[in-house]
């Protein structure tokens, strides 16, 4: 079974996952490396070269894949709720956790990153206002449980998941 990290842009989906999986002793993905290994080229190039449409597609068949994969710690790109195939994809994988932080938090952390290409627009705050508008019902019709990223750090967000999946009685067995 995976545990499965869904998010905006931002609000930790790697970095925790990473300590997670070290924590549950499981193989760490990050669908976004995934994919970029997949394409060849960055997701920003292919985005550019071949469109939206071309990327989620892609995005599509990579978490369909994870999803079915053997036990592991799963970060998903920020997107990936936007199609409903991979919303039911990721529910049915595992145990889907929706890392849940406000835009005024998310731009407190990326406000510097160049590397996000969304937010390289006039007002970073307002886009991640709008996103945040529009998949925040995406990620809790997708998610079994939230946990909110605001002020704890790393390990205690990791303790948190760890207690929930306890709770819910789905910790995966170790690899």
């Amino acid at each position: 079974m995976n545990v499965v990290l869904i998010g905006m842009p931002g609000s930790g989906k790697s970095t925790v996952g990473r300590q997670l999986a070290r924590r549950l002793r499981l193989p760490f993905f990050d669908s976004d490396h995934v994919l970029e290994e997949r394409l060849g080229c960055s997701i920003r190039d292919y985005f550019e070269r071949e469109g939206e449409a071309a990327f989620r597609d892609m995005e599509q068949q990579v978490l369909a894949d994870l999803a079915q994969g053997p036990a592991c710690v799963l970060a998903t790109g920020g997107g990936s709720v936007l199609r409903e195939a991979n919303r039911l994809a990721l529910r049915a994988g595992g145990q889907v956790i929706y890392l849940r932080s406000t835009p005024e938090d998310l731009f407190r952390r990326v406000r510097h990153d160049l590397q996000r290409p969304l937010l390289q627009v006039d007002d970073p705050l307002g886009k991640l206002r709008s996103l945040f508008a529009e998949r925040d019902p995406l990620y809790r019709e997708t998610a079994h449980f939230s946990v909110e990223t605001g002020r704890p750090s790393v390990p205690t967000l990791v303790n948190m998941i760890v207690m929930q999946l306890e709770l819910a009685g789905t910790l995966p067995p170790p690899a």
